[in-house]
């Protein structure tokens, strides 16, 4: 056994940490093996989402311990930074195991840090939380969730005084002060006035401006939709907003509306995966609905599926609902005379470049910036007052209309896939032929994402080794086309292969590789920030110059994936 990783957890048997963590403690020390070496080997750390990880005793491991240490290194640096300011956060938490517990430990460390809470009564989405800063002039919030991950997952997103989650400098600058802290200097106030429940009134605030970006009523009666929260957050919000934005044809799926930190009914609550919604897509068909829409337990990302030209219910990647997304928006922005060349639309770099194609087709530029919506929280918070947010989405299914909340927002997001559906309707369209349209107008992308599961010690250094290949031993081609160019992002440089010249790109740096072929075709590479995975995003696109050509199009682009599959070993 690693005498280095026996000793962090033997500390755990001592003051000041409870009884009940010294037992669990003793029980892991007693049993060794992974488990041990993986709960003490490194302490949690703020990735793209903050802090996530399985619960339980332990430095890498979320716990009462972990969060408090997490929450006095905040209140320190929000001290710091707010010297001469009465100090206010809200703390919002979702419907997993010891999340309101969570919620509550963390709300007694910030008033014993002379901290103002406003604490949600009850379970919220995250985008409520995003909004509730702004609407409460907080300069920090917290939302206790581990967004999709399985249940054994706990997390701690920190977000900022504009309302998205933390870039740099404050990011590093809090985690300096968080390992500052030791555990005998976390403080806990049991009971304090400066802990204020809050809920209903927040609620109507957050869900008056989720309708104020409705553009138009039509079709909506006759849209008939299927919606699951997946045991999540959601319930308290899509529902409501759905109503209040004129749907009248909703269909809950029960058996899912129901928080529950177990998640009964599915193998994973992510609305990426076909198996999440498989309840609400047999309720679709028993109700011949138009759509289904399904949230993660957070609210945060939102997946659907809609009638095919086969009238199949097919579910829709990230990138193809946030494609019809955006070209909804800028098509209502254009029609209402609200374009003045003074807006944008934001994306990451993994996210599909057809979003770019659409906006260059109404003059609005479009900003990448790193994967992670706090990077295009980032990017408004930068361009506030200069050039307004229409829009904007990733690929892992966030999207965020208008800037009132600084996450992605499934809650809006829901209200307004849904919108751009009956509007569709209304003219003899649908929305899945509003995609073809898009892909005519602006060129056919189709994308894939793979993703490879390391868990552990073991598998963070099998992560690292495949991120430094795929750095070191570019190839010169993919599926035969040349290789053009290579982005490493975590040098902060663009390589052009043809003529061997660098350049900078201006942003922060992230251990991202990308490659991008003559044609088009984008290869990228990163570890995941909130999960013991390597991810690898594909990108193709050809031409559409006839709609009739959809289906050749698209299984000539899943052919050439499949082949950039073979080629990269990643199937």
């Amino acid at each position: 056994m690693d005498q280095t990783i026996l000793e962090r957890a033997k500390k755990w048997l001592q003051e000041p940490y409870d009884q009940h963590t010294r037992q669990e403690t003793q029980a892991l020390i007693d049993a060794g093996g992974d488990n041990l070496t993986d709960a003490f080997y490194k302490d949690l750390d703020f990735g793209t989402g903050g802090m996530r990880g399985k619960m339980g005793p332990g430095t890498n491991r979320v716990n009462k311990y972990t969060l408090g240490a997490a929450t006095q290194g905040l209140c320190n640096y929000l001290h710091q930074t707010f010297p001469n300011e009465e100090l206010k956060v809200a703390i919002a938490h979702d419907s997993r195991h010891n999340s309101k517990a969570f919620a509550h430990q963390v709300a007694q460390v910030f008033a014993a840090n002379e901290v103002k809470v406003f604490l949600y009564e009850e379970l919220r989405p995250t985008p409520a939380l995003s909004f509730a800063i702004r609407h409460l002039n907080c300069q920090s919030g917290i939302v206790i969730t581990a967004s999709h991950n399985p249940p054994e997952y706990n997390g701690y997103k920190v977000y900022w005084n504009d309302g998205g989650q933390l870039v740099p400098p404050h990011d590093k600058k809090v985690i300096e002060e968080v390992r500052k802290v030791q555990p005998k200097d976390v403080r806990f106030a049991s009971e304090s006035p400066l802990i204020e429940s809050v809920g209903k009134e927040l609620d109507e605030a957050y869900l008056a401006e989720v309708q104020r970006q409705s553009f138009s009523n039509l079709g909506k009666e006759d849209l008939s939709v299927v919606f699951t929260s997946i045991h999540g957050t959601s319930i308290t919000l899509v529902p409501p907003a759905m109503k209040n934005a004129g749907f009248t044809q909703v269909h809950l799926v029960e058996e899912q509306s129901e928080p529950n930190g177990d998640f009964p009914t599915v193998e994973s609550p992510n609305p990426e995966e076909g198996e999440a919604l498989s309840m609400a897509l047999a309720l679709a068909d028993e109700k011949q609905a138009d759509m289904v829409i399904g949230t993660d337990p957070d609210a945060d990302r939102v997946g659907i599926a809609v009638r095919n030209l086969d009238n199949q219910l097919e579910l829709l990647n990230g990138n193809q609902a946030a494609s019809v997304l955006i070209y909804y928006l800028l098509e209502q922005w254009r029609e209402k005379g609200l374009l003045t060349g003074k807006e944008f639309i934001g994306k990451t770099i993994v996210t599909t470049d057809l979003l770019a194609k659409i906006a260059e087709g109404y003059k609005v530029p479009c900003y990448e910036c790193l994967t992670g919506f706090k990077w295009i929280a980032d990017m408004i918070r930068k361009l506030e007052g200069k050039e307004k947010f229409i829009g904007g989405g990733e690929e892992s299914y966030g999207y965020m209309v208008s800037h009132f909340v600084r996450d992605k927002d499934a809650v809006t997001s829901a209200v307004m896939l849904a919108e751009a559906a009956a509007h569709a309707k209304s003219e003899g369209s649908s929305f899945y032929k509003k995609l073809i349209e898009v892909y005519h107008k602006f060129g056919f992308y189709q994308e894939k994402l793979i993703s490879l599961k390391r868990e552990g010690k073991k598998g963070a250094e099998e992560i690292a080794q495949m991120m430094e290949d795929f750095r070191s031993n570019t190839p010169a081609q993919i599926a035969g086309e040349p290789v053009t160019y290579v982005y490493d992002y975590q040098q902060g440089a663009r390589k052009n292969l043809l003529n061997g010249e660098t350049d900078a790109i201006d942003l922060p740096a992230s251990n991202v590789v990308q490659m991008v072929t003559e044609r088009g075709t984008k290869i990228t590479a990163r570890p995941s920030g909130t999960e013991p995975k390597i991810k690898f995003y594909i990108s193709v696109n050809a031409a559409l110059d006839n709609k009739d050509q959809f289906i050749q199009v698209k299984q000539k682009l899943n052919a050439k994936i499949d082949e950039i599959t073979k080629a990269l070993n990643l199937g």
